[in-house]
């Protein structure tokens, strides 16, 4: 794509919204909800708005996950066999995308937008459901056979998920978390950890896709970057001081009248 498409102007516009969307990231989730149409709006096509966003959010990412390295001790062996799942689902769900018509994806996006929204706006009663589950210990007869059994599904479920994240990726995080808190039956802050790293290796994958086949456009995927790692810190250094609940009220709202208007305006 032209890097002339985008004026200087444009540029911060972008710039600014990644800012958001990396304290966003770092509060309550839902930044692609800010970032995605704000590229939109400034006047890239959609897949191009997606894939230029999905370069852009992938170093945050990477900040989340290092941030939780604690709680990835002692899981090597899920790690080991989740990874290769999840970088697979990355790359499928971004072939998915490059190989989607534009004008059909156009029509995808409304509909994936008031997903996201709706993803996150269930993600405190999804997470308060995990903490009761998690709370109960497993039955101590047939303990293996179910471990087993679980890792299974927990192993299909990232492999969905990632091809989900790969796609499109706005609440890949609920999404993961819940899927793994129904079927895994560990400590809420170890499969957060779990998440974030199942997240960033989907997102990477899809990033690199990206970046070798894709109509990025670097400027903006660039500053944006840069941006969502400032927004990253500046949420963390606001975390406790801002209801996270509220600002996922206020994403949600934007997200679901953002869906809307693409809806109404066809």
């Amino acid at each position: 794509m032209d890097p002339a498409g985008l004026s200087a102007i444009d540029l911060a516009l972008a710039a600014l919204a990644a800012v958001a969307a990396g304290a966003m990231n770092a509060l309550a989730g839902g930044g692609t909800l800010i970032t995605f149409p704000t590229l939109v709006a400034l006047g890239l096509p959609p897949v191009a708005a997606n894939v230029t966003n999905t370069l852009a959010v992938a170093p945050g990412a990477l900040g989340g996950m290092l941030a939780q390295r604690r709680q990835l001790a002692g899981q090597g062996k899920r790690l080991a066999r989740l990874t290769p799942i999840a970088l697979l689902g990355g790359l499928t769900g971004g072939f998915l995308l490059l190989h989607t018509d534009e004008a059909l994806f156009r029509r995808l996006v409304p509909w994936l937008i008031l997903a996201a929204s709706a993803i996150l706006a269930v993600q405190e009663p999804l997470r308060a459901l995990l903490l009761r589950r998690l709370a109960v210990p497993p039955a101590a007869a047939g303990e293996r056979h179910g471990h087993d059994h679980s890792e299974g599904l927990a192993t299909a479920a990232v492999f969905a998920a990632s091809i989900y994240g790969g796609y499109f990726g706005a609440g890949l995080g609920v999404i993961l978390l819940a899927s793994l808190g129904l079927v895994l039956h560990d400590s809420l802050s170890r499969l957060n950890a779990t998440k974030q790293a199942i997240g960033f290796l989907a997102n990477l994958a899809a990033a690199v896709l990206f970046g070798l086949d894709g109509p990025v456009h670097w400027p903006a995927a660039l500053v944006m970057a840069i941006g969502a790692i400032a927004g990253g810190t500046i949420g963390g250094h606001l975390a406790g001081r801002v209801r996270a609940s509220t600002l996922r009220r206020v994403v949600v709202s934007i997200g679901l009248v953002v869906g809307l208007v693409y809806l109404i305006r066809g």
